[in-house]
């Protein structure tokens, strides 16, 4: 375990993110010392991170404090009367397809590293719920739907969270992990076609905005696109080419915007699509560049172990969040040689 690993590991100990209900706030003010509000998500994000945390230290201390954010999943945030997971719980008011993916993927880690039964079911309940309400045989899924009603919110193709996209392919994973774990085949065809949709129509998304600075948020949510094709690349030449057009593009939008406008997601997610592609055989790894990111990366790192939400103009913007810091704390690990066949992709 690396030294920024294990104080990145001790800020989601420490730091306050985690709240006493098990839930995970969706950002820290640093500039106020305030947490945002608890994002049922976000607790399914620092899950994954917490076992992954466990994993390369054996500390059971991070056990622990996976252990009680999947409690505020299954007991505070699944809903077993509706069987429905919400975006937050106060109110219940919108449900998301690529939230409720990630907390599949969470439940799913954390059944894994302690064979809880209850964390098996909700992921179960939870993957059910995206095929039941979400599902479209278009083009894959819808992206937000209303609760209670269940009815689609009205896509806006100028905000991605609001639109269907590649990027969904990070959260139609939770089907194919739920087909490998469990070997249901309702899970299999679903994350099939969202992978169709998403090959089809991937190169429609950069630059995807007329404000060149909102393109760094869209090379976020189409890193997620990298990331859900690494489950067929190894294999599916399809993919493997798709990867590695996608590592150019985003490594392209990136060198150009960064002097105006960084984030440290996008550096840590460019950075680990790197690195799995190339373990896995499907995309040879530019060592070059791969350095360069993770110079750059590492310098977003707080003196606390967190890591610094973006950068504008030079100046740090004033969050710290607990997906920056664990995709960017997974990405310097995984350079510095710590990468295992087959390990949790946070």
């Amino acid at each position: 375990m690396s030294p920024q690993l294990a104080r990145a590991g001790a800020w989601f100990l420490n730091s306050g993110i985690q709240e006493s209900n098990g839930g995970v706030a969706r950002y820290h003010r640093t500039d106020t010392g305030r947490n945002l509000p608890v994002s049922t998500e976000i607790t399914g994000y620092a899950l994954s991170a917490l076992v992954y945390l466990h994993g390369r230290s054996g500390d059971p201390r991070y056990l622990d404090a996976a252990c009680r954010a999947a409690r505020f999943l299954t007991h505070h945030a699944w809903d077993p009367a509706a069987r429905v997971m919400p975006f937050e719980i106060a109110p219940a008011a919108y449900a998301y397809f690529f939230d409720c993916g990630i907390i599949v993927r969470g439940l799913l880690a954390y059944w894994h590293a302690a064979s809880d039964q209850e964390a098996l079911d909700v992921a179960v309940a939870t993957g059910e719920f995206m095929l039941r309400d979400f599902a479209t045989p278009r083009d894959g899924c819808h992206p937000i739907l209303t609760l209670p009603s269940r009815a689609p919110l009205e896509r806006d193709p100028l905000r991605w969270s609001r639109a269907t996209g590649c990027y969904q392919l990070k959260s139609a994973m939770a089907w194919w992990d739920l087909f490998e774990t469990t070997g249901d085949e309702r899970f299999r065809e679903p994350y099939e076609r969202v992978l169709e949709a998403s090959l089809a129509t991937y190169r429609d998304f950069l630059p995807g905005h007329p404000d060149r600075l909102k393109v760094m948020d869209r090379l976020h949510a189409f890193s997620y696109f990298l990331e859900g094709l690494l489950p067929r690349a190894p294999f599916d030449a399809r993919c493997a080419a798709a990867l590695a057009d996608g590592i150019a593009l985003v490594a392209h939008h990136l060198r150009d915007l960064a002097p105006e406008f960084a984030r440290s997601d996008v550096f840590a997610q460019l950075l680990r699509a790197r690195l799995y592609a190339g373990h896995c055989g499907a995309v040879p790894l530019d060592r070059a560049a791969a350095e360069w990111e993770a110079a750059q990366l590492a310098g977003f790192q707080r003196e606390d172990g967190g890591y610094w939400f973006g950068r504008k103009a030079g100046e740090w913007l004033p969050f710290s969040n607990p997906v920056s810091t664990a995709f960017a704390a997974q990405a310097l690990e995984s350079w510095h040689g710590h990468l295992a066949p087959r390990q949790l992709l946070i």
